[in-house]
């Protein structure tokens, strides 16, 4: 009988186990940027209201702003949650060339617009540079984005579909930037890999 028990303990630790160790193979090379604490990786451009609350990063306010990164990437993947209502204009902004004026000529703009006027470029497309190869509403829900930019290759992956995959030589190199456009925007679990 205590031979049986130890064998049982010894599975369940094993299985407890486990899914830490593929998580922690999962996280391998990626760095954590926003944590649900602090915002020091980012620089504030712009008058929105970014606050931090349970964990989650939030702005709800304002004419319009950005966090950017203190970093400039070159090769590089993105991971992020967001959380955004029907009406909000958000979006992540990569290889921004000026980091004190992002914006969609001076970075490459991965769109969270789900009532975008024109919807080619909505949410999981690049504005004016890929549109969107499988539309998805966002609103309402937590959602995840993937973002890889490798030389001139950018891909967007939506809660694991595709929705954009170009060749785009424009921006070679600079910081990322999550934006606040209108609307109620969230984010959590911020994470970049250099390649």
């Amino acid at each position: 009988m205590k031979r049986v028990a130890v064998i049982v303990a010894g599975l369940m630790v094993f299985t407890a186990a486990r899914p830490l160790t593929l998580d922690a193979q999962a996280q391998r090379g990626f760095t954590t940027l926003f944590d649900g604490k602090n915002i020091e990786a980012f620089n504030k451009v712009g008058d929105a209201n970014w606050t931090i609350a349970d964990g989650v990063l939030q702005a709800d306010k304002g004419m319009g702003g950005y966090l950017v990164t203190k970093q400039s990437y070159t090769d590089f993947e993105i991971r992020a949650e967001f959380w955004v209502d029907t009406p909000a204009n958000s979006g992540i902004f990569i290889r921004c060339e000026n980091p004190q004026m992002p914006g969609a000529e001076a970075c490459y703009e991965v769109n969270i617009f789900d009532t975008r006027p024109d919807p080619a470029y909505g949410t999981g497309g690049i504005v004016n540079v890929a549109k969107v190869a499988t539309p998805i509403k966002a609103g309402g829900k937590w959602n995840t984005y993937e973002i890889r930019a490798q030389g001139s290759h950018l891909t967007v992956t939506l809660n694991g579909m595709k929705t954009a995959d170009v060749q785009d030589a424009k921006h070679a190199r600079g910081p990322f930037a999550l934006q606040y456009g209108a609307g109620v925007v969230k984010f959590r679990n911020v994470q970049v890999r250099p390649l």
